[in-house]
């Protein structure tokens, strides 16, 4: 069930949104230092985390899917923002150099045609990020934020279904080690918990961060084989005795043929 862009909206507008923007956007920016003069796609509700490559990027577009919702970004600029279908994205094969999957992946009822579509408009050498709540973390278990709702992953869980839906993982990040609680004291320790949890605790964050690339494969031509030659032995009347007399032929077959003996011509 996908959350209401409102909601997603009235999340990131609070103290603790704006803690979780600052956290994972941290991440993001570890992961891609640099995307000078390449097309970063965002599905789901990606725009508190786009905002970062936009002065960089050649493009930034924010998709965000019809069951969701779709709010004007950004604030205070022209509009990057466009309504999809996830499962029929408006955007040529190959067209784009990133992609990131927020507040999508767990949300949706059919994980692997999104994912079939995300391949499709990707890159040959592009970049795959997903965000995902993290089954053991604290934010999946309380509903009072955005990653408490859906299906969460474990990592395990999240590399397989990237494999199955041919993309290979290549890195593993976790975020937010704070506390999904809305206290002056956590958030004014927000730092310093987030720098514990990633050295001591570091399966226990809230999210999962992954990065994948595409599988593409190459076919293999086969090589034509070579004819085989056999000698059968046919049976043959001879003119002179009508005794049968063996005559040697030759016959070029294919090695998938199959060859059945003829049978002799016999008059009564």
């Amino acid at each position: 069930m996908w959350i209401d862009v409102v909601d997603l909206r009235d999340f990131y507008a609070g103290d603790l949104g704006r803690i979780t923007r600052r956290m994972v956007r941290r991440k993001l920016r570890t992961i891609w230092p640099d995307v000078t003069g390449q097309s970063v796609l965002g599905l789901g509700y990606a725009g508190p985390y786009l905002q970062s490559f936009q002065g960089e990027a050649r493009r930034v577009i924010s998709a965000m899917p019809a069951g969701q919702g779709i709010l004007h970004w950004p604030d205070d600029g022209q509009n990057l923002t466009a309504l999809v279908d996830e499962f029929e994205l408006p955007f040529d094969d190959l067209s784009m150099d990133r992609v990131i999957l927020v507040h999508a992946l767990e949300c949706t009822e059919q994980v692997r045609p999104l994912l079939r579509e995300i391949w499709r408009v990707l890159a040959g050498s592009g970049r795959l990020l997903v965000i995902a709540p993290n089954r053991r973390g604290l934010w999946a278990q309380f509903e009072r934020t955005p990653f408490g709702h859906g299906l969460p992953y474990s990592k395990g869980q999240l590399s397989r279904l990237l494999r199955d839906n041919m993309f290979t993982p290549v890195d593993t990040h976790r975020a937010l080690y704070i506390p999904p609680v809305r206290s002056r004291m956590t958030m004014s320790a927000a730092a310093a918990l987030e720098n514990i949890g990633s050295r001591f605790f570091a399966s226990f964050g809230g999210v999962i961060i992954m990065e994948a690339i595409k599988q593409i494969y190459a076919g293999q031509p086969v090589s034509g084989q070579k004819q085989k030659s056999r000698v059968l032995a046919l049976p043959q009347r001879s003119q002179r005795s009508g005794l049968k007399q063996q005559s040697v032929k030759r016959f070029v077959t294919h090695p998938e043929t199959r060859i059945s003996r003829p049978q002799p011509n016999i008059k009564n």
